[in-house]
């Protein structure tokens, strides 16, 4: 469905763009980004040092596994909704500098665990930080930029989760050698900690400065049009949130559901690629490593930015529902090459094949905050995002990997079967991802419409 765009005056007049500039509204973008970037290493860097923690610490891979699940995902998910309330009446950039700052002093806190409890504990702490992140910047990014160019701007915002990660990957590659040792190393006021826990201070610290820089995005709430102070934006009301999801039940239900169905293919990749590589092609830990490192850091940026720039084309084109296109053509990218990848017979070819699987598995996530921001009223949208978050966090979370173990596991019983399970896990999930985002895009389009039709009578 389409439908000629209003000017870019109007479309906007009820939100903040008018009151930032461009290069306010860009810089504020940067600043997100960097943010995003310092948060994933943070957040992927623990499932690089498994082994030295197990030893260490003496803890199972099932408590290890915990670490990553439940001391994180969770809180980081069920956090996000108390936290999307603050974020619809709060100071926005010093919620993001509070959230920074706690994820960072929880890193580091990582770094002089001597027990299970302190170590999970630190984690819960980490995902408590950067719960406050993902609605504060969508409702940040969208208040700032009109529709046709949303795609981008959010686009810019997500290629920090893939520099992250990608900076994660390649890290852990690293130095998994050079801190895989036994005994203690004396760090000056801190004490005695394990060679291992040196590398949570070294990526923890630049969050510190993240959340100086955070404290200069500009934040419209505290203006009026003439400069002065005004109050913010009235918060809506938790009943009015919830008559609205489910007055737009299909809408916001596809996109949860859809995108939830992308991300668990792409956990699951994310999780068993390099065990694939190994168990499969005869691959070293180091060398699966450096290549996932490697395309994360690079293709997922040139992947992700490419979506946003499809959106934007489309939504200037007319198409209203350009946000779940892109995501559906992600999705069909991703069944076609990650459904391929894993049964050829050459590591070279799967390699090879592993460039277009990180550009399709990338481009839908711009998008996707877009279509969510796009989807709920300004006022709603850190709640929105949050619940968006909540939904996509815990399914992909708790599916992704977990499917492609079972079918390993209970289906084929055989480790060697990787190939297959990641194969059919990603044949399927992509299939289910673009059913439920064409059955959402008409009524996207009729929400979307509604609330542009409501924000051009109230301006």
């Amino acid at each position: 469905m389409t439908t000629p765009l209003r000017s870019e005056s109007t479309a906007r007049a009820s939100d903040d763009s008018r009151l930032v500039t461009p290069a306010q509204a860009w810089y504020a973008v940067a600043i997100l980004t960097i943010a995003n970037v310092s948060g994933f290493v943070d957040r992927q860097i623990l499932s690089l040092l498994v082994e030295p923690i197990k030893r260490d610490l003496r803890v199972t891979d099932t408590q290890v596994s915990l670490l990553m699940g439940l001391g994180f995902v969770v809180f980081y998910s069920l956090l996000g909704l108390p936290i999307g309330r603050w974020v619809d009446r709060g100071h926005r950039p010093r919620i993001v500098a509070l959230g920074a700052m706690v994820w960072s002093v929880m890193t580091m806190l990582t770094g002089t665990a001597r027990s299970y409890g302190h170590l999970f504990l630190a984690r819960i702490g980490v995902g408590a930080g950067e719960a406050t992140l993902g609605p504060a910047a969508v409702s940040i990014i969208a208040g700032q930029f009109p529709p046709r160019r949303l795609g981008v701007a959010m686009s810019t915002y997500m290629m920090g989760t893939f520099l992250g990660s990608g900076v994660a990957y390649a890290l852990g590659a690293y130095v998994v050698g050079r801190v895989d040792k036994p005994g203690l190393v004396a760090v000056p006021i801190i004490g005695d900690v394990f060679p291992w826990q040196l590398v949570f201070f070294v990526v923890g610290l630049p969050g510190l400065v993240v959340a100086l820089l955070a404290l200069t995005i500009r934040e419209p709430r505290a203006l009026s049009v003439g400069g002065e102070s005004s109050a913010p934006e009235k918060q809506a009301p938790f009943a009015d949130v919830i008559v609205y999801l489910r007055t737009n039940a299909r809408t916001l239900g596809a996109l949860s559901l859809g995108f939830a169905c992308s991300a668990s293919v792409n956990y699951g990749v994310g999780a068993w690629l390099a065990t694939f590589l190994i168990r499969t092609h005869g691959w070293t830990v180091q060398e699966a490593g450096t290549l996932q490192g490697v395309l994360t850091f690079t293709i997922g940026p040139l992947g992700v930015m490419l979506g946003g720039r499809l959106t934007d084309r489309w939504s200037q084109q007319g198409h209203i529902d350009a946000p779940l296109r892109v995501g559906m053509l992600g999705a069909l990218g991703m069944l076609i090459f990650a459904g391929l990848y894993p049964i050829v017979p050459s590591p070279l070819l799967a390699a090879a094949l592993l460039v277009p699987v990180n550009i399709f598995a990338a481009m839908p996530w711009g998008a996707a905050n877009a279509a969510v921001a796009e989807a709920m009223p300004p006022r709603m949208r850190g709640q929105g995002s949050a619940m968006y978050q909540l939904v996509v966090n815990l399914l992909s979370g708790a599916l992704g990997p977990t499917a492609v173990a079972l079918l390993t596991d209970k289906v084929f019983r055989d480790p060697l079967a990787i190939r297959y399970s990641l194969s059919l896990s990603a044949v399927f999930g992509m299939s289910l991802a673009i059913a439920l985002l064409a059955w959402g895009r008409p009524a996207f389009s009729a929400t979307v419409q509604r609330l542009r039709a409501e924000a051009d009578a109230a301006a």
